[in-house]
Formats: structure tokens, C-alpha cells, sequence
């Protein structure tokens, strides 16, 4: 093992380079070598302070030789402070603070090739700083070092052509899941929506009568909803219709009303008097499913004569304009399905004259900014500005005006009917 001290970084790294090419390293490792000892030595070796330098050859028990060189620094240097993990070529620190390499040696260089000491190695590096010689060793290193850098940037090319063709791949099939999401989507609402259409009534033709019917659910993933109407013309000829509004949404709501609504067609078709049909629906519907929550408005229309007779279960009311211009609603107190004593209060009786028009609705209508007060204001002014347009036009242009700016997404449902009077 020899030893010597240095003051500058110049001879240390001329020495280095000499020792590892007396033992045949490669060029990658003498140059790693080289800034390893040189990132350590330098903060000490920059503050005026000197650095001891150990070399040898070792064999281990299989019998392979190794260099060993260590860096001795004075105690407290700054340079204690390097972690030899991360140096260009990883070393270990012993309890003393020395920073040991261990390098295995080729085999060529195990036999017959005398290896000059540290002294021989210093003088030799002094004399032949500007030699041709270390120039040539010089431009070795660097040109291993450039292949090395070479190599890792072709393989970094490599792995960021195979991560673009994965990433394509990848982005490829999501597009695919999204379009068969999609189309898994649209199928899907346009059963549901054929589905309910189905249950729909038809359309209902009576002379002297218009009907035109608006509908659109809180979204377009859920198709179906609590909104659901019924219309039918009982024995006498007068025409009724049921609008009901079930809590929640989707198909759970939808069964709901239409549990509801089959309900009300029984009891009115039986001849129960309207008065009594809301609070009748709650106690047939109650034994079966005490879940079932809906509020509904009842109305029937007598076209002879116009007398219009209106019952109410919680529901927004029902709104009339007439031929002058003016509108106004149509208040009936009352609870709706599965509410405390359900039932309405009493039976409102109106008059529709000729082209006259009456709305039914569902809140999602009124309260999309969720003020309903706002929202009767607007309906009302909507009504009168498109009165006199056609039926079937009145209850989009209305859900049009009132869902322009909308707040609290929800179900909903206008029905405008208009007396001809033919």
C-alpha cells in the first residue's frame, strides 16, 4: 500500500489517471474515477487544505486482483460532506471519514505489467502534463465518455419511441371504450325513452280540444323519470287528465307515477267524484307500498259548456290565460301521495272560453333557479306572450323561456290544452 499527500487538484487527478491506466482500467472507468476523487478532494484541496491519497493491489479469496484507492481527507473537511453513493463511481466511507474505491482488474493486467508506485506515478504525471501522451488519454476518456452518452441517448430515443407507440396504443383503445361507452349510453336512452313513450297515453282527439305536451328529463343518462301525465275521456264526454310528479328520478320514480296514474284512471272510470280521488289513490296505493310519494293534479274539462274542475295533491297549480291577455292561477290547497292526511282540500271550479288556454306542469318548470315565486312570475308572463301561437308550439317555447339559465336541473313536464270551441 503507498501513500502520498497533494495540494492541488491538478497533480491528484494526474496521478489517478496514471495509476488506473498502469492498471489497465478502461477508459469509462478511469474517467469515473477520476471525477469521483476530484468532487471529493475538490472543496478540501479549494480551502488550502491537503489530501492523502492510498493505493493497492489486493486478491480476494477466488484469487481476482483489485484496486483499491482511498482518499484520506483531515478531520471536519467539506468534503466529508459528498455521499459516495452518488459519486460518478460509488465508494464506501469508513468510521474515519476516508472515502475507499474498490475496482476489480482486467485480467490482462494481472500478469507482467509492472505498476509504477504513487512517487514514480507523481513524477511521471509532473513531467508529462502537456505530453501528447495524456492528451491522447485525455481524448480516450472523453470519446468513452461520449459513447457512453451516445448509448444512453439512442436508448433514451428507444424507450421514447416505444413509450409514444404504448401511449398511442393506449389513447387508441380509450377511444375506442369511449365510443363504445357512448353508443352504449345512447342505445340504453333510447330504450328507456321508447320505454316510456310506451306508456305514455296516446294521443287524445276530441272535437273542440287541443293537447300539446312538452317533456325532458333531469338528464340525458337518466331518460326516464317521475314526470309522467294521463289523459282519457270518461262516459259523460268529459275529458280528464292526471299529471303527477314522483319523488326522486329515473326508473324508480317512473314506476311510481305510473303506479299512480293507473291508480287515478281506475278510481275515474269507477265514477268516484273527483273531490275524493286523491285521498281514495293514497289508501288503495298505501297496504301495497308505503315508499310511494308523489304529489298529482286532477282536471277535467267539460267541452260544452267549458266548466273547467280542478283537485290538488301538494302540485303547482294549474295556470289559465285567457283571450284578453291576461292569466292567473288556479289555487287549490291539498296533499299529495303519502303524505300526512292526503287528500285535496276542495274542488276549484273555473270557466274556459273559447281559445282560452290551460297549463299543467311539473315544478322542474318553475323552480330552476330555485325561487318558485320567480319562477310563477316568469311562467305567467311566458304564457301570455305565446297564447296565441299553436298548441303544440306553446309548452316548448315556455320550457325554452324558463330553462335558459338553469340552476337546479330537474325533470319536467308542461301540458297546454286550448277550447276550440268547434
Amino acid at each position: 500500500m503507498t501513500r502520498e499527500t497533494f495540494r492541488t487538484l491538478t497533480a491528484l487527478r494526474h496521478t489517478v489517471r496514471s495509476i488506473a491506466l498502469g492498471h489497465r482500467l478502461p477508459a469509462d472507468d478511469r474517467a469515473r474515477l477520476v471525477l469521483s476523487l476530484s468532487e471529493v478532494a475538490a472543496p478540501v484541496l479549494g480551502g488550502g487544505r491537503p489530501v492523502t491519497l492510498l493505493s493497492g493491489r489486493e486478491t480476494d479469496e477466488d484469487g481476482a486482483h483489485r484496486l483499491m484507492l482511498a482518499l484520506r481527507l483531515p478531520q471536519q473537511s467539506v468534503g466529508a460532506d459528498v455521499v459516495p453513493d452518488r459519486l460518478p463511481l460509488r465508494a464506501r466511507t469508513r468510521s474515519d471519514g476516508t472515502v475507499v474505491w474498490d475496482l476489480p482488474l482486467p485480467p490482462t493486467g494481472a500478469h507482467g505489467h509492472p505498476v509504477p508506485t504513487i512517487g514514480q506515478q507523481a513524477s511521471r504525471s509532473a513531467a508529462a502534463q502537456s505530453s501528447e501522451a495524456d492528451i491522447a488519454l485525455l481524448e480516450e476518456e472523453l470519446r468513452a465518455a461520449l459513447a457512453r452518452a451516445d448509448a444512453l441517448a439512442d436508448e433514451h430515443r428507444m424507450l421514447k419511441h416505444e413509450l409514444a407507440e404504448t401511449n398511442s396504443g393506449v389513447l387508441a383503445l380509450y377511444v375506442q371504450l369511449e365510443e363504445r361507452d357512448e353508443q352504449l349510453r345512447t342505445a340504453h336512452g333510447r330504450t328507456l325513452r321508447a320505454l316510456e313513450d310506451a306508456l305514455r297515453p296516446r294521443p287524445l282527439h276530441v272535437d273542440g280540444l287541443e293537447l300539446a305536451v312538452h317533456y325532458a328529463p333531469a338528464s340525458d343518462e337518466a331518460p326516464t323519470g317521475g314526470d309522467l301525465y294521463d289523459w282519457f275521456t270518461l262516459p259523460d264526454g268529459t275529458v280528464h287528465i292526471t299529471v303527477v310528479d314522483a319523488l326522486g328520478h329515473g326508473i324508480t320514480s317512473t314506476r311510481t307515477a305510473l303506479t299512480v296514474t293507473h291508480a287515478v284512471r281506475t278510481l275515474a272510470l269507477e265514477g268516484h267524484p273527483l273531490e275524493s280521488i286523491v285521498a281514495r289513490t293514497d289508501s288503495v296505493l298505501a297496504p301495497f307500498d308505503q315508499s310511494v310519494m308523489a304529489t298529482l293534479l286532477l282536471a277535467r274539462l267539460n267541452l260544452a259548456d267549458g266548466q273547467l274542475t280542478l283537485a290538488n295533491g301538494s302540485h303547482p297549480p294549474a295556470l289559465l290565460a285567457h283571450g284578453d291577455g291576461t292569466a292567473s292561477y288556479l289555487e287549490v290547497r291539498g296533499r299529495g301521495i303519502g303524505f300526512p292526511m292526503p287528500g285535496s282540500d276542495r274542488v276549484l271550479t273555473a270557466t274556459m272560453e273559447p281559445d282560452d288556454v290551460l297549463l299543467l306542469y311539473t315544478d322542474g318548470l318553475t323552480e330552476s333557479r330555485r325561487d318558485p315565486c320567480e319562477g310563477e312570475a316568469r311562467l305567467k308572463e311566458a304564457l301570455c306572450r305565446h297564447r296565441a301561437r299553436p298548441t303544440e308550439q306553446i309548452p316548448g317555447l315556455l320550457a325554452e323561456d324558463l330553462l335558459s339559465d338553469v340552476l337546479h336541473q330537474d325533470d319536467t313536464l308542461a301540458i297546454a290544452v286550448r277550447r276550440t270551441g268547434a
